[in-house]
């Protein structure tokens, strides 16, 4: 692990609060306004804490049998779901813990989900399928089965879906659950980012490599050389840089001008240990990163992806997630030993 000097924060983190659930901490998330930071587990707990004290607000420690697979935060309110093996989707009250609907998906796990912007659609998949909801948990479309399991889901418009597994990209829409474009490759895809305005597209393969597109002209390109599976991957808000794990260092590519092809990307080292988790702070270049030695740096970036640490923090384990809060004034990560750790950011 990175030097810490007897594991204190250093540069731009401040001490905040820290919490624990029953086992390693799996997803989380920020309420819109901060209110509450929410976290699901491993022994399939789910937990509400305070998002200035830590203080625990309510905890329902048996909610998804076998444990929490994944967990979305609506956009715009103070609710969000979670998704777990018991081939469950629940959707909650971030203020009490009531669970509002209960959706019971399939037989199979329950691996990804995905709120559209707008907050009135829920995307879940299971093994082959992917399932739309609205917001009151009646399905609304069922889409057609894809050739292997699903590994991503991301919506680029309210009106649009995006899937990914083995050789393909598929935009449906949402309404319809008509194929609007399909962008193949032959290569097992095990995550996927699109960029804000839904034009590019990027994924992580088992290759060790990272393949994108640009949806307007279905141009592909591949950045290879990864010492590992990019399974981390993050645009910033603006589209113009995209941050990829896949080893001990992060990568930074610049879509700026005519880049990334033909263009050195930012590398970004510090972790002594694998790039489990990157995330972007909204309205600027600030990236956070977590990784397996148990250490979680912030970086300040230029256009260019080239950049510098500017904080630093320790955990108890390996890094699961790293979540900013909205206003970029907060940062919270979760470990495998079942950690919700803040800093504050100056």
């Amino acid at each position: 692990m990175p030097d810490l000097n007897g594991g204190s924060p250093k540069g731009v983190l401040r001490p905040g609060w820290s919490a624990e659930v029953g086992d390693y901490a799996i997803a989380g998330g920020w309420t819109p306004r901060g209110e509450a930071l929410v976290v699901g587990d491993a022994a399939g707990g789910v937990y509400a804490f305070d998002g200035k004290s830590g203080a625990t607000i309510w905890a329902q420690r048996e909610a998804h049998e076998g444990g929490v697979l994944a967990l979305a935060m609506q956009p715009n309110r103070a609710a969000f779901a979670t998704a777990g093996q018991d081939g469950r989707v629940l959707v909650w009250s971030a203020a009490d813990g009531r669970v509002d609907h209960a959706i019971d998906v399939g037989s199979g796990w329950v691996e990804n989900l995905a709120w559209s912007p707008d907050g009135q659609r829920l995307a879940a998949s299971c093994s082959r399928e992917v399932h739309a909801y609205g917001a009151d948990g009646t399905e609304v479309r069922r889409f057609d089965t894809h050739p292997s399991t699903v590994s991503a889901v991301a919506w680029s418009s309210a009106e649009e879906l995006a899937t990914a597994c083995y050789g393909r990209v598929t935009f449906f829409n949402a309404s319809t659950g008509t194929v609007r474009q399909r962008l193949e490759w032959k290569g097992s895809l095990v995550s996927m980012v699109l960029s804000p305005d839904g034009d590019i597209v990027a994924c992580g393969s088992q290759d060790n490599s990272v393949h994108f597109w640009r949806r307007s002209t279905e141009q592909d390109s591949m950045m290879s050389g990864y010492p590992g599976k990019p399974s981390a991957l993050a645009f910033d808000d603006t589209g113009t840089l995209l941050a990829t794990g896949g080893g001990e260092a992060v990568t930074v590519w610049s879509f700026q001008g005519k880049g990334p092809e033909g263009t050195r990307p930012g590398v970004l080292e510090l972790h002594f240990g694998a790039v489990t988790t990157l995330a972007f702070a909204r309205g600027g270049r600030r990236l956070a990163s977590g990784a397996r030695d148990g250490a979680v740096v912030v970086w300040s970036l230029g256009r260019n992806g080239q950049g510098d640490p500017v904080g630093i923090a320790p955990v108890a384990d390996v890094v699961g997630a790293v979540y900013w809060r909205p206003d970029g004034r907060a940062l919270a990560a979760l470990d495998a030993q079942g950690g919700a750790t803040t800093w504050r950011v100056g």
